[in-house]
Order: structure tokens, then C-alpha cells, then sequence
């Protein structure tokens, strides 16, 4: 059953102002931001903000701000509180057509109140859905249910159903959980005389321990998404594949691309498990995308947030770079000392010079001062290309036992058992620093 298609596409997003904004925020709002873009069409916001304990202005803010950051703007917005009088008008209407009644209620304390409730016509309710197809349900079960615990405070499935008709809604695309809801806002909608909207239910995100995301159970927000250094175009590509099933194998897609090639009947059935492993990759993707100057600026920044940022070689910008998935990462490297060696000469243990821990002082001695020989001679220009370091070394390495060689070399650079190789950091460090930290190595020895 399809109503409204020749009606301007109207979508919805309507958060509730209760937590911060996850993936399951975004993903809600990216798929109704994308049906209405590619189809000419609105898209609304709507702020669910009638819980009074749980529901707060701040929260409002940050959802906005956070989908922003992905570039995702809503035509036009409002808040259900602000809208408190409009759906006054509907129940005192429905109790007046006798769709709606006042009844007694006795909740968990034994206390007892009027509320309103819905006066159930018990029939089959038989609606689409463009991902599932046609579902069928016998509102029997369902009674007669609230709609308003009092004329002055409506409940979610009439504010919902209210909502949506007054502001023109076409097509409701939400989580699978509003499946459930259906059956009785469509008896709501038949009630007040409101046109059925088109329903696309999408699946959840589970997460790896194969709950529901959900700001109750420590679901990431977006601001950590933002904090940890993620790029939103890695973000949005990251949801819509977890939602939707593109018609090739294609992975990397843009809001641009996203808007021409989206099909609303190709998401997907079955929830996906958040896989950050996933989103690193695509991440990283995007990362490479960026100008060499974008990239270089960045880890400047991070750098000098670390108190790290002074006499930085621009030979260290692409070694970090290589090994990162995003910006946060070079955090993760700062604090496990990984970047150390690349500012300031490095401390060790002697013993740790010795290839497997072995003392070798004559041996190890010799191979340090062949290097030396063999660089303090090299021409300046060497030691701006990698290869070419190399080349001075790693016959004299092989003849003479690559670990016997090259590891004292590597310690003697970094101060640790794992860093990049040594013509990596001869590289980085460039020829006054690499002969000083060997020789300091070699003054250990002695």
C-alpha cells in the first residue's frame, strides 16, 4: 500500500533531547535527510522533548551541532513542547467523537488517575513497508491504550501521529522499533482523518556484544567520534553502509554520491554489528584524500597539543601519518613513547643494545663505528632519500648478520626494542643527530 506519491517529499527526524547524539542519531537522520534531498523534497526536525526529567536544552544542541558536523541540516525545526495546545485540541476533539475516552487508571503505587485512552475499533491493520513489504496485525491485542496521561500531556503515538500530519509528512523512515508503533498510529491517523505516510523501517546497530546502541548502554557519541579524530565523511560513509545495501561493491561514498545513488527499498533487514575496525579503514581512506598540506597541519596541531610541536622535521609528518588510522592515534603513539625518539636524544639500558641481550661490546662497538664511517663521509644529499641510506648499509648488514647490525643501529637511534627501521630513522633524524646518538651509543659501550 503506497499513499502520498504524488505528494512533495516530506522526511522527519525527530530525536529525543535525552542523551548525546550516537551512530544510531546519525544513521536516523541521514536516511531522511538523503530521501528528501534526492527527491527535491523537506526534511524536518522535530525535538521529542515532552519527557521533563530526562529531556534537556543542552542535549537539544548537541544532537543539532553533532549532525551538522556531518553535514546534516534540516530544513526547518521544532519542539513537541512548544506544541503542547495543538494536541489539546485533537484529544479534546477525539473524546468529543467518542475515538478517545477518559478512564480511570491505577499505576505501580496504587495511585489512581485519569488518563485518556484510545478506543480500540479492534480490526486488521494492514500497512507497507518499502524495505519488508506488506504487514499485517490485529490491533485486538493492543485494547484500548493511552494516548494522554491527562487532556494536558500526550503521550508518544498521538504527539507522533499529530505531528507528523500537520507538518505534511510523506514518509516516516525510522528504526525497526517503530514497527511495533505502527499498528496503533495508524489507527490514530484513521481517527483524526490524517493521510497514511509511506513507512520504511531500518535495522538497529548492534554492538559487538550484540546489544541495541542506545545512549543508555554507553553508546559513543558523536562529539567522541569528533574528539577522536574522525573525519565525518568517514562517519557518514561508515552508517549508511551499515543501513544500506549499495547495487555493486563499491564502499567509499559522499553525501553528493549517497544523495544520487540512495534507494530507499535497498536497506537492509538485519541490524549490523558495529565493526570500529571498519571505520578505521574507511577513515583512513579518507585521510588520504586530504592535500599533503591539510595533513601536515593536522599532525602539527596534535603535535603541539602533546607539547611536541617544536623543531619538527617534515620528514616525520608522512612516517606518522603511515601509521595512523586517525588523528587521535598519534595521541595513543605520544603516550606509549613512540614518538619520543623523533625530538629528543633517547635513554636506555646498555643491555638493550646488544642484539638478543647478548653482551657483545667489541663486536657491537665495531658495527656502530662502520656506520659512522660510512655516513659522516655520505654526501648531504643522501640522507634525503630513504633508498639511498639503505644502500650504504644493508650490504655491509648482510655480510656481517643483520641482527648483529642493525639492531644495535635501530637502539642506538630510538632508545627502544620497537620503532621504525634504522634507515627510517637516519632518514627522520637527519645526519648531525644520527651521528650524534650513535656515537652516545657508542661512548655506553665504553
Amino acid at each position: 500500500m503506497q499513499e502520498n506519491t504524488n505528494q512533495k517529499v516530506i522526511t522527519r527526524f525527530a530525536p529525543s533531547p535525552t542523551g548525546l547524539p550516537h551512530l544510531g542519531t546519525a544513521m536516523y537522520a541521514l536516511l531522511n535527510y538523503l530521501y528528501a534531498r534526492q527527491n527535491n523534497g523537506t526534511v524536518l526536525m522535530r525535538s521529542e522533548d515532552t519527557d521533563p526529567v530526562r529531556s534537556k536544552p543542552e542535549h537539544e544542541k548537541q544532537i543539532i551541532d553533532g549532525l551538522a558536523w556531518l553535514g546534516i541540516k534540516a530544513d526547518d525545526f521544532y519542539r513537541q513542547t512548544d506544541r503542547l495546545d495543538i494536541y489539546k485540541k485533537y484529544i479534546a476533539k477525539m473524546i468529543a467523537d467518542g475515538t478517545a475516552y477518559v478512564s480511570a487508571d491505577t499505576n505501580e503505587k496504587g495511585e489512581t488517575r485519569d488518563v485518556v485512552r484510545f478506543k480500540n475499533p479492534n480490526k486488521v491493520i494492514t500497512f507497507h513497508d518499502s524495505s519488508r513489504g506488506d504487514i499485517s496485525v490485529d490491533t485486538t491485542d493492543l485494547k484500548d491504550f493511552i494516548i494522554a496521561r491527562d487532556i494536558n500531556s500526550p503521550l508518544y503515538h498521538l504527539t507522533v501521529v499529530v505531528d507528523d500530519h500537520e507538518t505534511g509528512v510523506t514518509h516516516v523512515i525510522r528504526g525497526e522499533d517503530g514497527l511495533a508503533n505502527t499498528p496503533r498510529q495508524i489507527l490514530i491517523q484513521e481517527a483524526i482523518g490524517a493521510k497514511r505516510p509511506i513507512y520504511a523501517h531500518y535495522p538497529f546497530i548492534i554492538l559487538p556484544d550484540r546489544t541495541k546502541m542506545a545512549k543508555r548502554n554507553g553508546a559513543k557519541s558523536l562529539q567522541e567520534y569528533m574528539r577522536l579524530g574522525y573525519l565525518p565523511e568517514a562517519i557518514v560513509n561508515f552508517i549508511i553502509l551499515m543501513a544500506w545495501h549499495p547495487k555493486d561493491d563499491r564502499e567509499l561514498f559522499t553525501i553528493a554520491d549517497l544523495i544520487k545513488e540512495f534507494q530507499l527499498e535497498r536497506i537492509g533487514k538485519s541490524g549490523a554489528i558495529l565493526d570500529e575496525k571498519k571505520l578505521d579503514w574507511l577513515n583512513k581512506e579518507y585521510l588520504k584524500q586530504l592535500k599533503g598540506n591539510e595533513r601536515n597541519s593536522a599532525i602539527r596541531e596534535r603535535l603541539e597539543s602533546l607539547g611536541l610541536g617544536e623543531k619538527v622535521s617534515e620528514k616525520v609528518y608522512q612516517i606518522i601519518f603511515d601509521h595512523i588510522f586517525k588523528w587521535s592515534d598519534i595521541d595513543t603513539m605520544a603516550r606509549a613513547g613512540e614518538l619520543d625518539y623523533y625530538f629528543k636524544a633517547p635513554e636506555y639500558d646498555t643491555i638493550l643494545i646488544y642484539w638478543k641481550g647478548t653482551p657483545a661490546v667489541e663486536e657491537t662497538k665495531k658495527h656502530l663505528e662502520y656506520v659512522i664511517s660510512i655516513l659522516k663521509n655520505a654526501p648531504e644529499e643522501i640522507f634525503s632519500d630513504m633508498e639511498k641510506i639503505k644502500s650504504l648499509i644493508f650490504n655491509y648488514a648482510t655480510e656481517n648478520g643483520k641482527g648483529q647490525v642493525l639492531w644495535p643501529l635501530r637502539v642506538a637511534l630510538s632508545g627502544r626494542d620497537k620503532s621504525p627501521d634504522p634507515f627510517t630513522l637516519i632518514y627522520i633524524l637527519g645526519k648531525d643527530e644520527t651521528l650524534f646518538r650513535i656515537n652516545n651509543a657508542i661512548k655506553k659501550l665504553s
